[in-house]
């Protein structure tokens, strides 16, 4: 604190990457099965392809769950950087809107307008 350094600081685009992601790694998990059709030929043995059936199935289950808090986590994380997007516009327009009145106020009566002579060392008195 004291060296110029903000409070409070949010890596908004990582924040950004982060939703992207979450979705990547939702619509990959959803992709199981086709990725293990593609495979069924090279495999060759129905062992392994009914094994590999076996666990899509099972998998599916939980599947459901994952992807519902991938969803979740990435509507938060959209979320907090458009809030954090909106307070930080609405800070600048503060601090903007503040500034603009300042220097009217310091433009009209700073310079010696009205009531600017008369003043201590001006050489008006006896």
């Amino acid at each position: 604190m004291g060296k110029g350094k903000s409070d409070l600081a949010l890596p908004l685009t990582e924040l950004e990457g982060y939703g992207r992601r979450l979705r990547s790694i939702k619509t990959r998990l959803n992709h199981t099965k086709k990725l293990f059709e593609s495979y069924k030929d090279d495999i060759g043995d129905g062992s392994v392809n009914d094994a590999l059936g076996d666990f899509e199935s099972n998998w599916e289950d939980g599947r459901e769950d994952i992807t519902q808090q991938l969803d979740a986590l990435a509507s938060m994380s959209d979320a907090v950087v458009r809030e954090f997007k909106k307070l930080d516009d609405e800070l600048a327009k503060k601090v903007n809107d503040a500034m603009k009145t300042e220097d009217r106020r310091g433009g009209k009566g700073g310079t010696g307008g009205k009531g600017g002579k008369g003043r201590e060392g001006d050489g008006g008195g006896k």
